[in-house]
Order: structure tokens, then C-alpha cells, then sequence
């Protein structure tokens, strides 16, 4: 199972919120590329990067830093956040990011999300944020009537091969993930799951191994200091 470190950014600073919750924001660092750089140096060997701004508004406000990033970086990156054009999807795969995530843009323009997955294939994922198993859009703010796993099916039919599937209740509250969904959801699917949201501590990284999902994406619980990521890539290289 692949560890994501994640970088937030919000007005080019590496940030948090709780719940997704942009009034409930904590800034860990003014430069988010020298946490990139920390993140590689403790043996990550994958990033997950969000942009906040883009998220909210549809805007890829903070493509530059991310784009530095991709180009500084020597693993690979996945992005997501206001994705919403083929051409910000081709402007970040030429700066060097390996995966691109679309999240609003796969429930509100299913025209658009075959567009991205027939253009770059496995380059693209698709994020799935729940709220009591129904799909939220637009950064968190809005929730939809579409349930998580239905939506999860129909991007199967679209050859989507990658899904990062949040838990907005338990994000940022260290209170562990929901691994009775994560479960439903894994072995209901043939899709590469990434478990995201509520990661606290080492014993939750240890079930969510056992639950064989492809990855999982660490945020508040390392910037807090309660797990330490070199301790948990020693476990990683220890359970293989």
C-alpha cells in the first residue's frame, strides 16, 4: 500500500482544515515546496497535493507552486483540486505531475471526465468526498443525491483505473478512517482504492494494509505529530 503524504494549499501556503471547513484553517508551512522536499527526503515515494483555492472556486489558482513542485520533485505527484479543463490536465502533466485528479467536474460533466480518461487514460483519477455515502461537490460545500458507490460504478464504465475516496466527517478529526466503507467500497469495486480522511494512527494504517487498498493519503495526524512518516515507512518495508 502506497502512503500518500498530502500537501494542502491554500493562497500558496501548506495548510489544513478540519471537515473541510475553510473558516477552521491552520498554515504548517509559508512553502510548500520545501515540504514536498521534506516528505521525499523521509522516504515518500508518492505525494498527494490538493489545491484548496481551486477546489472552492473551479480555478487552478495555485498551478505555479504546484508546477514547481512537480518539476522539483524527483517521485512522482498526483494533484487535484478545481480541475476542470483538458487544458489545465495537459499544462500539469507537462510540468512533470503524474496523476491528475477531477472531483467536482465527475459528477457535474461526465462530457468532460470521458474527455480526460479517453485523452490521458490512467493519468487520471477521479476523487469521491462523502458525506453519509452521498457524493459532496464544489470543495465540501455542497452535497449531491448521489450515493458514493453508484457513482464509483459508473466510472468503471468510463475506464477510470484510480479513485481517491474521502470520508469528509472523519477528515482532519483523528478519529480514525471509516474502514466499514472503505471495505464496502474495495470489494465492490475493481478500481485502485486510496483511502482518504481521518488516518491517526499507526494501528489505522496497519487495517487499512490488511484491507488490501492500494494506498492511503496521511495529512493532519503527521503535520500534528502524531505519526511520524519514516517510523511508518519503516512498518511498510517491514510488512513487505
Amino acid at each position: 500500500m502506497i502512503l500518500f503524504p498530502a500537501i494542502d494549499i491554500l493562497n500558496g501556503k501548506c495548510v489544513r482544515l478540519t471537515q473541510g471547513d475553510y473558516n477552521k484553517e491552520k498554515i504548517y508551512h509559508e512553502q510548500p515546496i520545501e515540504v514536498a522536499k521534506d516528505w521525499e527526503s523521509k522516504g515518500a515515494a508518492f505525494i498527494h497535493i490538493v489545491d484548496l483555492d481551486g477546489a472552492k472556486t473551479g480555478k487552478s489558482i495555485n498551478q505555479e507552486v504546484i508546477a514547481n513542485i512537480a518539476r522539483d520533485a524527483s517521485i512522482p505527484i498526483q494533484v487535484g483540486g478545481g480541475i476542470r479543463s483538458l487544458e489545465i490536465i495537459a499544462y500539469y502533466l507537462k510540468a512533470g505531475v503524474s496523476r491528475v485528479i477531477i472531483g467536482t467536474a465527475a459528477i457535474n460533466d461526465k462530457a468532460f471526465l470521458k474527455q480526460a480518461v479517453n485523452q490521458f487514460k490512467e493519468k487520471i483519477a477521479v476523487s469521491i468526498d462523502a458525506r453519509n455515502g452521498y457524493v459532496a461537490t464544489d470543495g465540501w460545500t455542497k452535497d449531491s443525491t448521489v450515493k458514493a458507490i453508484d457513482l464509483i460504478k459508473e466510472l468503471e464504465e468510463f475506464g477510470v483505473q484510480t479513485i481517491v475516496y474521502t470520508d469528509i466527517l472523519k477528515d482532519g478529526m483523528l478519529q480514525g478512517p471509516n474502514f466499514t466503507e472503505l471495505e464496502t467500497i474495495n470489494q465492490a469495486t475493481s478500481l485502485d482504492v486510496i483511502a482518504s480522511g481521518g488516518v491517526t494512527t499507526e494501528t489505522d494504517v496497519i487495517k487499512l494494509r490488511k484491507q488490501s487498498l492500494y494506498g492511503a493519503i496521511i495529512g493532519k495526524a503527521l503535520y500534528d505529530g502524531n505519526l511520524d512518516f519514516t517510523q511508518l515507512m519503516e512498518g511498510e518495508k517491514n510488512d513487505n
